[in-house]
């Protein structure tokens, strides 16, 4: 693999130099290059929740600093310590979750705490329009918009959490949900009649044109062909949906969302009496990024067999693997096995569920009956590993398959740091995890 040196700005194979050394004429060394990555792709992770932030007038001045000081710790040489760059990645971790802590808030002060619903799935009727991404602004200005223009709103992968907030749901001529994650695109778009907005990253551009001409992008989001939605005016998407032909699919699929922290800290002494009365032995959090291919059916597979008495949380595309299934109660009381605790943004949830815990049970974190299993694709999900790591959560697994960036020196650092695991076969890695 090719690998890029920061600091003597040269991109060798197996790293800077020549020879196929890790060492180059700058004297960095193959573990901080890739400190530095993990650097980097924390960050734009981070960038993606703080343009979402400036929606609402968040306050973000102390993760802005960060940022700059974290571009400039990579900077041409600037410094090869390698306990300094940990303690950068720890830095860009701690950002992380103060991010999605900022970004919470705004949706909830907006948006009003989120509630369980019951999501209709795969049911299109009439003039429709398919929202995918991340930003509840961008569906809201739309929701306003087109309201009684007689076209129907549908959410898709990582939008399917508005539907639990009052602010968004009481539209209603948003509908529900249709298909999975985020790369199912090119075969649900192009079997959908309708017009289709995509807001936040994890867009898919379509072979040729084939539906581009009714793709509508917003913000950073970009494809040949597709037309940007300027000044939050949705009007060319409205009539395009109006122009085109109508979607029939007809389906008696529902899907669940909702479960926000806040509706699971309302649980707790449910959740308190369970666990101390043998109805719930451990929590999974089985979350994350997905990604095509079939590696991703191990947590399919694994929240499958999770046994009665446990509980699933999960959130972010990879839900998506497994929320199809039937979990039902906690035999013996009314806590839902499958908690969706929302967006990959709401993973901050978890942290506050299990520092709420820890608390109640006078325990540390490590100490709950917890098991963290991450699937990973992209740069949020390294930062949520990041947010999770910064504050000593050891344990967890991440697959379906490492990050390239994870070399052996780094995956030791952090199997010896935190106890980190790759993912193996679902059912030993569960008999691992019940001990």
């Amino acid at each position: 693999m090719s690998m890029f040196c920061y600091q003597c700005s040269m991109s060798m194979p197996n790293g800077c130099g020549s020879g196929g050394q890790t060492t180059g004429s700058c004297g960095k060394d193959e573990n901080l290059a890739r400190l530095q990555d993990i650097m980097i792709y924390g960050l734009k992770g981070i960038a993606a929740y703080r343009v979402q932030a400036d929606h609402y007038g968040a306050d973000c001045k102390a993760i802005d600093d960060v940022v700059n000081e974290t571009l400039y710790f990579t900077l041409t040489n600037s410094n090869f310590n390698f306990d300094q760059h940990v303690g950068q990645v720890m830095k860009v971790g701690q950002t992380a979750v103060d991010m999605m802590t900022h970004l919470d808030k705004a949706h909830t002060d907006t948006y009003g705490q989120p509630q369980p619903v019951k999501v209709p799935q795969n049911r299109v009727e009439g003039k429709a329009i398919i929202v995918s991404g991340h930003d509840h602004h961008a569906l809201r200005k739309l929701l306003e918009q087109s309201e009684g223009k007689g076209v129907n709103v549908y959410t898709h992968s990582e939008q399917l959490p508005s539907h639990a907030y009052p602010e968004l749901s009481k539209y209603r001529h948003l509908k529900g949900n249709v298909g999975k994650a985020w790369f199912d695109q090119k075969d649900l778009f192009s079997k959908f009649n309708g017009a289709i907005l995509v807001n936040t990253n994890c867009i898919v551009p379509p072979k040729g044109k084939d539906y581009a001409d009714r793709v509508f992008t917003y913000a950073q989001v970009g494809i040949e062909g597709a037309t940007h939605i300027e000044n939050d005016d949705f009007t060319p998407l409205i009539n395009k949906a109006l122009e085109l032909p109508e979607t029939n699919w007809q389906s008696d699929e529902t899907v669940v969302t909702g479960h926000h922290h806040s509706v699971i800290l309302s649980l707790a002494p449910q959740i308190v009496e369970a666990v101390k009365g043998g109805k719930i032995r451990r929590f999974f959090v089985i979350a994350g990024c997905d990604a095509p291919g079939k590696a991703g059916d191990y947590y399919r597979e694994l929240a499958r067999q999770v046994p009665e008495d446990c509980v699933v949380i999960t959130s972010s595309c990879g839900k998506y693997r497994f929320n199809d299934l039937e979990f039902g109660n906690v035999p013996g009381t009314e806590i839902p096995r499958l908690l969706d605790l929302g967006q990959c943004n709401d993973s901050i949830g978890g942290v506050i569920v299990a520092s709420k815990l820890a608390e109640v049970f006078e325990c540390g974190v490590n100490d709950l009956p917890l098991s963290i299993v991450l699937s990973w694709m992209e740069q949020k999900a390294v930062a949520i590993l990041l947010g999770l790591l910064s504050i000593g959560v050891k344990d967890i697994r991440v697959g379906p398959r490492a990050p390239e960036f994870f070399n052996e020196d780094i995956t030791n650092f952090l199997v010896e740091n935190f106890d980190l695991k790759l993912t193996g076969d679902p059912a030993e890695d569960l008999k691992d995890m019940l001990g």
